[in-house]
């Protein structure tokens, strides 16, 4: 890798890291003043699913723009909305100004995040393609989990942690100045009709963008409900600041190990195990309340199911052709935000329905399913009259 591109890569990474610490700050800390001000948990869990409609509200826009002027502008103006919104967030205390502020976060975020993702995964190399995208989601899951702490900060003062995260932003933004820009791959032709693309893509990799839908389910359940939950089981902010990193430190210190093994061992079969094992644990969470086993239980979690986004985009990356990647990632950034506007409103509706255990009922089905439809799935090499010639 020469000079530039690792200069590159190292500054792609940083924006990916900015955009999970602004996710992992604005979900946990919003959740908990809208819970102290007496907001339903089902309406709490609407205002933290904002963030993700406007992921997929973008969705279906960002692909023509990224074609037409490429990489880099699509990143500079993902990251100005993000450090605008961010900063303007404790200016006025109101549900309906936060709602708005953050569905322009989850603007700004699916365009720094679609445009690096497929930055990354069309200048690597198969082989290398699981290592580097585990390190992509290593950086998100890193700013993910530095996010919750910042909660503390507003103990010092509320503007501190927004001004952090917006600060944080601007800084990488003067940084992709010396970035030359790119452009995605030209679609051959006939490929360009926007429905024959977007069933293309689900026809051939419907089952790579599961994970996709499963952790943007899981990630905004955990940091849009488990605050509330928490806090109606007796648990304290205190506990809340320690149990969601846990689940991200799990979801570090394996996203380079599950890469790797999915390059090695195929990712159909990661996937799978990583599922069960994270529907294991979540099942677990139901029965306890315990800070310390439910410590443990995220820690597995995360390790589990912490790399399903990265995997996710690996695997489409791999049954897709890279004309198609733009329009592959485009649909990951839907399931991502279909997911995640699901989770945290059905993990608030249980929360009003149950007592023990409600949003880990959510969770763990979740998994179950993607369990059993990745499972049931025939890939065309796994076919019996498939050869490397067809």
């Amino acid at each position: 890798m020469s000079e530039s591109n690792r200069y590159r890569f190292f500054i792609l990474i940083s924006i990916v890291f900015i955009s999970g610490y602004s996710q992992g700050m604005l979900l946990p800390l919003l959740s908990i003043l809208l819970e102290e001000a007496g907001v339903s948990s089902s309406m709490n869990g609407l205002n933290a699913s904002a963030l993700y409609i406007g992921i997929l509200f973008a969705s279906p826009f960002i692909e023509k723009p990224v074609r037409k002027f490429g990489y880099k502008p699509a990143i500079s103006v993902g990251l100005l909305l993000v450090a605008i919104s961010v900063i303007l967030i404790p200016i006025w205390q109101a549900f309906w100004f936060w709602f708005i502020l953050r569905v322009i976060v989850g603007i700004g975020d699916n365009l720094l995040h679609f445009a690096t993702q497929l930055w990354i995964t069309t200048t690597t190399s198969k082989e290398k393609r699981g290592r580097n995208i585990a390190i992509y989601g290593s950086a998100f899951g890193l700013g993910f989990a530095a996010g919750p702490l910042s909660t503390i900060l507003v103990q010092i003062s509320l503007y501190l942690p927004f001004v952090i995260a917006s600060g944080i932003a601007l800084i990488t933004w003067f940084m992709l100045i010396k970035i030359s820009n790119e452009f995605p791959d030209p679609l051959t032709s006939g490929s360009d009709r926007v429905l024959s693309k977007y069933s293309h893509v689900l026809k051939i990799g419907w089952v790579a963008l599961l994970p996709s839908f499963g952790y943007g389910f899981l990630e905004a359940s955990l940091h849009g409900n488990f605050p509330v939950y928490a806090l109606r089981a007796g648990l304290d902010v205190k506990a809340v600041s320690i149990l969601l990193p846990a689940f991200v430190v799990g979801s570090l210190v394996f996203q380079m190990p599950l890469g790797i093994w999915s390059d090695k061992f195929g990712r159909k079969n990661v996937l799978l195990i990583s599922m069960l094992i994270g529907w294991v644990c979540f099942s677990g969470a139901i029965f306890t309340t315990s800070v310390t086993t439910l410590f443990i239980l995220f820690i597995l979690a995360g390790m589990m199911v912490g790399s399903l986004f990265s995997l996710s985009i690996t695997y489409l990356a791999d049954l897709l052709p890279n004309s198609l990647l733009p329009t592959g990632n485009i649909l990951a950034g839907i399931f991502f935000g279909m997911g995640s506007i699901l989770g945290p409103y059905l993990g608030g509706l249980f929360i009003d329905w149950f007592t023990e255990g409600s949003i880990f009922y959510a969770i763990s089905g979740m998994l179950l399913l993607l369990f059993v439809a990745t499972a049931i799935h025939r890939s065309p090499e796994e076919s019996p009259n498939y050869s490397t010639s067809s």
